[in-house]
């Protein structure tokens, strides 16, 4: 059985093409961002020159690609799982703070809420009190309608395991297959998710490679003009100085 209401295949489509266009344009406006100046004093020069790095291309192609890989996963699951999940649902964005979908099943008074997020290694403790919190603040939300409340945590891809050990929570973690056949009854839904993306992350890439082969360019020209010496080498001191120093 289905947490949520049958959903239309078009509005799905239409939020996963949604989300490409938000995870595209987030990205590029970020990476479109970057200064030179302001990433190496947030970076560690020491470490750099461990690794015997001699050209401004090699250091730049390193805090780029490191930039990319940190930045992505996060606009991503901020841009994806959550509207996806919604259309999938058939149902609203919740109002409730810190919950994503908010479903009423008449046919046995539950009121589901469920907050959606990326993958299962999202949490740390701090944040997990704060989901119990808002959980707790939702459920107050069906005990006003006399209805019967299940809080779950939802991760868009991956697997959790749940071992049953220590206190009983008050909510269930589903992931990865388990969580989109629970939200659509399908079994296959998080199979179908790839193919309802089609050839739409295809459209991006062209705009996406010039934006970072342009900030590539654009950071090796910074950086020479500020960490070089007038004979291309790299002004190690310089650097550690601007790094660490006064």
């Amino acid at each position: 059985m289905a947490i949520g209401k049958e959903y239309h295949e078009d509005e799905v489509v239409k939020a996963i093409a949604k989300a490409m266009e938000d995870f595209y344009g987030t990205l590029i406006e970020k990476i479109d961002g970057l200064d030179i100046v302001k990433i190496m004093k947030r970076k560690n020069p020491y470490l750099y020159r461990a690794k015997a790095m001699e050209n401004a291309s090699e250091i730049v192609e390193n805090v780029l690609s490191a930039f990319v890989t940190s930045s992505e996963e996060t606009i991503f699951g901020n841009c994806f799982f959550e509207p996806l999940a919604i259309a999938a649902s058939g149902g609203n964005k919740a109002l409730a703070e810190g919950i994503d979908i908010m479903v009423q099943d008449n046919a046995t008074n539950t009121i589901y809420a469920v907050a959606v997020k990326s993958g299962p290694a999202v949490f740390n403790a701090d944040s997990k009190k704060r989901q119990e919190q808002n959980f707790t603040a939702a459920s107050k939300l069906a005990q006003q309608a006399k209805a019967r409340y299940e809080a779950i945590i939802g991760y868009g891809y991956g697997k959790k395991k749940v071992t049953g050990r220590g206190k009983p929570k008050m909510y269930r973690e589903i992931a990865g297959k388990q969580f989109w056949a629970e939200l659509t009854g399908e079994e296959d839904f998080y199979l179908k998710i790839i193919q309802f993306m089609g050839d739409l992350p295809e459209q991006y890439v062209a705009s996406y490679k010039e934006s970072y082969n342009k900030a590539f360019n654009r950071l090796v020209r910074e950086f020479s003009i500020k960490f070089c010496k007038e004979d291309g080498s790299i002004d190690w001191e310089s650097l550690v100085e601007f790094n660490s120093g006064d």
